[in-house]
């Protein structure tokens, strides 16, 4: 068995939104989002370098990476460190393009190919990330109603026909 948990992998799976974090030359954190994190097996994670040159030089200079990722809804979710490989061509390459058209994602647009390289992280350290919203007491189903009510807020303020379409669908 493996370092990441079925319970890992189902928020992977459910969010694919993880947020990566690398450190610049200077020492600086380069925090990124990446809307491709994926479960690759029980050790790695995957993700695709659509538009990423900070994070993908940064990762050539120094692999070590961290990816958070949160069930915004709930409040939680993990933490993942570890060390990044990079694949830009070869056997590994085709197998990350395979990967993803598998999972329906867009590979290539107007006859060029969409995906730079894949990112392979080897997952050292995982952990769970969970917001003091817990603090009050609140369990998570309490809490994805309450985040739930805040975000259809939200969205009815940026465009209320919007969400007049959504009430009578």
């Amino acid at each position: 068995m493996g370092i990441l948990t079925e319970a890992m992998k189902q928020v992977i799976e459910e969010q694919r939104l993880g947020f990566v974090a690398t450190a610049c030359p200077d020492g600086t954190p380069n925090f990124s989002p990446k809307g491709t994190t994926a479960v690759c097996d029980d050790d790695h994670l995957i993700f695709a370098d659509i538009c990423s040159p900070a994070t993908i030089a940064n990762l050539r200079a120094n692999p070590a990476i961290e990816i958070n990722v949160v069930n915004v809804f709930g409040r939680s979710g993990y933490r993942f460190k570890g060390v990044a490989e990079i694949l830009s061509d070869g056997q590994g390459f085709e197998q990350a393009i395979a990967f993803y058209k598998s999972r329906g994602s867009v590979t290539v647009i107007s006859g060029k190919r969409r995906i730079n390289a894949a990112v392979l992280v080897r997952v050292e350290q995982a952990r769970p990330l969970i917001s003091p919203a817990y603090d009050s007491g609140e369990d998570e189903e309490q809490i994805t109603t309450r985040m739930k009510a805040y975000f259809d807020g939200v969205l009815a303020r940026r465009n209320p026909a919007l969400m007049r379409k959504a009430k009578t669908a």
